[in-house]
């Protein structure tokens, strides 16, 4: 009989990966509909994350474990939801979705170049077809996403990455996720009051966005973490660009938009890359390994 222990981080990392996908189709439906502002969205996805995770952590009865999350683990937190949230209300789903988890990606080869790990001739061919997807998507034209809209989702996908990266070292997803999004909170009520003045609420849009943070942001960023403790790096990269594909359909589901050519096109460029990289990456990692 199967160890069900091998099949727990396929579990959690099927689901978490839903639930990232998850959170482009309600940031866009919200958005889109104007059910309610960004600033807002952002916020109640935020606190309501955090009180989710805290009802959680307390009927658990783990609550004293010294694991608290990091400040700068919610500084990247919020930079991710802050620009997600202003992104989306000029990108579409699958847009925004290729663009921020193909920033994500580039951010951690990146990171793994500047840790001083060389790159092989294939790895660096992968990089620069990444880089020429993400420049044929806002190369000027009909279907081109906004300059605003790309910045914001580069910066929100640059902020999760680094969130991720961190997440590795993570004994206590739940505890250190909860906390995380506690630490946020100022930073989104400041956020709020600072667009005030452009705020507009709606039911619907308090529901969207409590189910964007309770349950597709705090659960599913437990379950990633939970998951990032037993896959490695480049599991967790091959498993990611799965993402916009999911999103992409999402899209066209429920908020009845259409993939352009364009976008089918970068995608094939910008994920090709990158699965590039990390099949290099694993010759690497095959003629390093001891025999």
């Amino acid at each position: 009989m199967p160890d069900i222990r091998y099949f727990k981080p396929i579990f959690f990392t099927v689901l978490a990966l839903i639930a990232f996908a998850a959170n482009s189709v309600l940031c866009r439906l919200a958005l889109g509909e104007k059910a309610i502002d960004a600033a807002g969205f952002t916020s109640i996805r935020l606190l309501s994350g955090a009180l989710v995770l805290l009802c959680i952590l307390k009927s658990s009865g783990n609550t004293k474990t010294t694991a608290k999350g990091s400040w700068s683990a919610s500084v990247l937190l919020f930079l991710y939801a802050v620009t997600f949230s202003f992104a989306y209300l000029t990108l579409s789903t699958g847009t925004g979705a290729l663009i921020l988890f193909g920033s994500v990606q580039i951010t951690m080869i990146l990171t793994s170049l500047f840790s001083g790990n060389r790159l092989l001739p294939i790895e660096w061919m992968g990089v620069a077809t990444a880089f020429a997807g993400i420049v044929y998507l806002v190369l000027p034209g009909v279907t081109a996403p906004s300059f605003t809209g790309f910045s914001l989702m580069t910066s929100a996908g640059i902020a999760w990455g680094l969130y991720t990266l961190k997440g590795r070292n993570s004994a206590h997803p739940l505890s250190d996720t909860m906390y995380n999004f506690l630490r946020s909170v100022p930073f989104a009520l400041v956020l709020v009051l600072f667009f005030v003045k452009n705020a507009h609420i709606s039911r619907e849009g308090i529901l969207l966005a409590v189910i964007s943070g309770g349950i597709t942001s705090g659960i599913g960023y437990t379950l990633w973490y939970m998951a990032l403790r037993r896959i490695s790096a480049t599991q967790a990269a091959v498993v990611q660009l799965s993402v916009p594909v999911i999103a992409g359909f999402g899209g066209i589901v429920f908020v009845s938009e259409q993939i352009s050519l364009r976008l089918t096109l970068s995608a094939l460029l910008t994920l090709g890359g990158i699965l590039m990289v990390i099949i290099g990456r694993n010759v690497k990692n095959a003629k390093t390994a001891p025999k």
